[in-house]
């Protein structure tokens, strides 16, 4: 009898995440290669590069691909042949691994998961608890699949109970542009058909472990009616012209997987769960005779070419411009941005709006007037890095709050990943802002143009306190201009209309 203890089945827990946490998987390099030889937007075409080159950065340097290392989310398929060694259920052992892999001084993982969701939304600190699936399967092995999902795709997740004979088709290419650029694409649709409302989410989030293999599938042709599907759906979805980042382009999706199960005559649930461009997942099998083994990808898949700056860049130092020259900043144009800039997420926005309310002063003297506000919750550094991965989070959360910073505070701009809601575009205009955005997914390597940091207000808030971040060279894309012009919606159009005319 197969029998697994609990040492080796934490362990592999805790290396699988920490696996996950630097590696991209080689069909994800593989597909994410063609998207950028094929690539006709260079805004697009750049984003997809600094991803690369970011990835390639974090595989030789096992740091994080993405600042937001994500809630994990563990499918178990037990056999019941097999015999546990523990003093613990599976899902104890599970959090055990989570919070080694966390925790691990010589990577750690920036811990996202808060307690009392509705209430006071306090920080577990280790990342705890995972979300844990457990079935008992024919056999005497035990098959674990492992995924770490960012809140930015998580949150672009949907479900809808369709009528038997709505279109699943229509439904789905209606939602994703909808799902607007939050879930960093280009990435995998990952997408349930069938059963309850719970099951039709759980398939579509079991769908996202599969290979990335569509375009195997083209040449090889559908044989049954899911493969056709999925085929019709990843042409479509790329003659959206979303593009990665949003930036409009060719590539919104590397591949739609699909699983569906029987449901009820009078029903059609359809669950639409994106994997963003970090894409972190992996399978293992125990046997009992040991933890798991985790084959490091061919390095050599990596492009040879880098993201490097490019002298066609426009240069800006932030620590004399004057408002009037964002004037001449146009929508799609890449910075390079030098000087100081502050960071604030949710919970720090939340707070500069409490001091206003209370007539409270900024603590430690801190001004916010004329600086950049970036969104991001860094990763704690290690070794000689001044500051760990430090990728844009999802600028529209903070959409509520912009009126305020930019009439009470008075920023100059902001910083963040995906589009900004109508509204808040209109006040970047009448306040003759800016909006800009680094790319989702090139963690590692923002993050090496960040020279300098300390926090500066709010410690305890963590990841989310108010950082000073002095940089040089940090890219970003100008997404929102002084005009009111968005990158978002005009890339879209355009690319939509390209595509339209093949």
């Amino acid at each position: 009898m197969t029998i697994i203890t609990k040492q080796d089945f934490i362990t592999s827990i805790t290396s699988a995440l920490q696996y996950i946490s630097y590696y991209h998987s080689e069909d994800f390099i593989s597909a994410m290669k063609l998207a950028y030889e094929k690539e006709k937007s260079a805004p697009a075409k750049d984003a997809i590069l600094q991803i690369l080159t970011s990835s390639k950065m974090s595989a030789f340097g096992h740091r994080p691909l993405c600042q937001d290392t994500g809630i994990v989310t563990v499918f178990i398929r037990q056999g019941m042949n097999l015999r546990w060694d523990t003093d613990q259920t599976v899902e104890e052992m599970v959090n055990e691994g989570v919070r080694q892999a966390y925790l691990d001084t010589s990577n750690p993982l920036r811990a996202s998961i808060v307690s009392d969701p509705a209430g006071k939304r306090m920080n577990t600190k280790d990342n705890t608890p995972a979300i844990t699936h457990v079935s008992l399967v024919q056999g005497d092995t035990l098959e674990v699949s492992v995924a770490a999902k960012g809140g930015g795709s998580e949150n672009k997740a949907s479900l809808k109970m369709l009528n038997p004979s709505d279109s699943i088709t229509d439904y789905i290419l209606d939602t994703v542009p909808k799902m607007g650029a939050g879930w960093c694409p280009p990435g995998v649709l990952g997408i349930g058909i069938g059963g309850t409302a719970d099951k039709a989410m759980l398939l579509a989030k079991e769908s996202l472990f599969e290979p990335i293999n569509i375009q195997n599938l083209i040449i090889r042709g559908p044989n049954n009616r899911l493969e056709e599907l999925r085929i019709e759906l990843y042409e479509k979805v790329n003659q959206l012209g979303i593009g990665a980042q949003g930036l409009g382009g060719l590539t919104t999706v590397l591949d739609v997987k699909i699983r569906d199960y029987p449901t009820h005559a009078a029903s059609l649930p359809i669950a639409i769960i994106p994997n963003c461009a970090a894409n972190r997942h992996i399978h293992f099998s125990l046997n009992g005779t040991g933890s798991a083994t985790l084959k490091a990808p061919d390095l050599s898949l990596w492009p040879e070419k880098v993201w490097q700056p490019n002298e066609t860049f426009r240069k800006v130092n932030l620590n004399t411009l004057e408002k009037t020259a964002m004037c001449d900043w146009k929508i799609g144009e890449t910075l390079l941005l030098s000087g100081k800039i502050l960071t604030a997420r949710d919970a720090a926005h939340k707070k500069l709006e409490q001091l206003l309310d209370n007539k409270e002063p900024l603590p430690n003297n801190i001004d916010l007037t004329n600086k950049f506000i970036y969104y991001v919750g860094p990763v704690n550094p290690v070794r000689d890095e001044v500051v760990g991965p430090a990728g844009p989070t999802t600028a529209n959360r903070m959409d509520k709050y912009t009126k305020m910073m930019l009439e009470q505070y008075k920023i100059f701009g902001m910083i963040g990943k995906a589009e900004r809601g109508q509204d808040t575009i209109n006040l970047i205009k009448e306040n003759q802002s800016m909006y800009l955005i680094a790319v989702g997914g090139s963690a590692y390597l923002v993050s090496q143009a960040i020279k300098k940091a300390k926090v500066v207000a709010f410690p305890e808030l963590g990841m989310e306190a108010i950082y000073e971040f002095e940089v040089e060279n940090m890219p970003v894309t100008v997404a929102v201009d002084t005009f009111g012009n968005s990158i978002h919606q005009e890339g879209m159009k355009q690319w939509q209309e390209v595509l339209l005319q093949k």
